[in-house]
């Protein structure tokens, strides 16, 4: 199999938040390891299918950690911004991604190199969302605690049901991809890429035409949705828990959606079937890869990649 083909389909995969550390996991780096070579070797059909193929991927539970671990250090070392700790998560997750890719490479005698980009989203410093905060992160503090947060860092803290208060950011909508045009040559090429992690860093153009970082969070599906359409992929492929989309869900009259058009998309989403706290973004990320002309959009979970791919499951949006 040649290495540097770049007559290949390019498909983008996002994986879903949870990768690398699943809700009661320990976050430890074995688990972390042991996840990452699980989900790549979930990703291997599409290599042997002969893709060429970008991988992005959420980093919640990472971030959250790393939030935890500047609580712990302060008073010892200075607090690091958000948009830094995303890069860090960028580089770690990775790492861990692309050295248990480089593993069932060699185990199943794939040729193909692989690339992590740390990868910069342009954002609009105007975007409503830094008007109204939305995105929790981080960890959950009594009232006092919150009020001495707020001031001492301009947090906005808001109640989060019976656990206290938690800290909001901005997630405004990504614009532009900064590496796209690397993302899209070395894809081109046939190296498995990394990118878009965490939604990508979120940074605004300065009035001196520069880069700077802002604290907000990106959505990681609309990041990599966007990512795709500007390397010009050919699918997008959206990974979560359920094997299909729903409409209905949670109740008698629930069913899922086999294939179906971005139009008939819309209107699920207007009537509101998917909520914007849970497939509400995959859903939106979906409908605009298409629209932008992507060929075809595929949500569905990573066991059941296979079977998406030939039809069988998941959920097939085409324009």
């Amino acid at each position: 199999m040649d290495i540097y083909r770049s007559d290949r389909e390019i498909v983008v995969v996002a994986l879903g938040g949870n990768a690398l550390i699943a809700p009661g996991d320990k976050p430890d780096i074995e688990t972390q390891e042991a996840n990452a070579e699980n989900t790549v070797s979930q990703l291997l059909p599409l290599i042997e299918r002969d893709f060429n193929i970008v991988v992005t991927h959420g980093n919640g539970p990472q971030v959250g950690n790393l939030l935890l671990r500047e609580e712990c250090s302060k008073g010892h070392l200075p607090r690091m911004p958000l948009d830094v700790l995303v890069a860090e998560t960028e580089g770690s997750m990775g790492y861990l991604l692309q050295q248990a890719f480089l593993n069932q490479l060699r185990i199943k005698e794939l040729k193909r190199y692989v690339v992590t980009v740390i990868t910069q989203v342009i954002v609009d410093p105007d975007d409503p969302a830094f008007m109204r905060p939305s995105k929790p992160i981080g960890m959950h503090y009594g009232e006092a605690k919150a009020k001495e947060l707020a001031d001492e860092y301009k947090w906005e803290m808001v109640p989060d049901g019976d656990r206290g208060m938690r800290r909001v950011v901005p997630s405004p909508l990504p614009l532009k991809i900064v590496q796209r045009h690397m993302i899209r040559h070395s894809s081109r090429e046939g190296n498995i890429v990394i990118a878009g992690g965490g939604g990508g860093i979120p940074v605004k153009i300065t009035k001196a035409g520069g880069y700077e970082g802002v604290e907000a969070v990106i959505d990681k599906d609309l990041t990599s949705s966007m990512l795709a359409s500007e390397i010009d992929a050919d699918t997008l492929i959206i990974l979560m828990q359920e094997a299909q989309v729903f409409v209905n869900y949670g109740t008698p009259e629930q069913r899922p959606l086999k294939k179906v058009t971005r139009s008939e998309l819309i209107d699920y989403l207007a009537e509101g079937h998917f909520p914007p706290g849970s497939i509400g973004p995959k859903v939106k990320a979906a409908i605009q890869f298409v629209q932008r002309g992507g060929k075809q959009a595929i949500i569905t979970s990573s066991d059941r990649l296979s079977q998406a791919l030939d039809g069988l499951d998941g959920t097939l949006i085409v324009p």
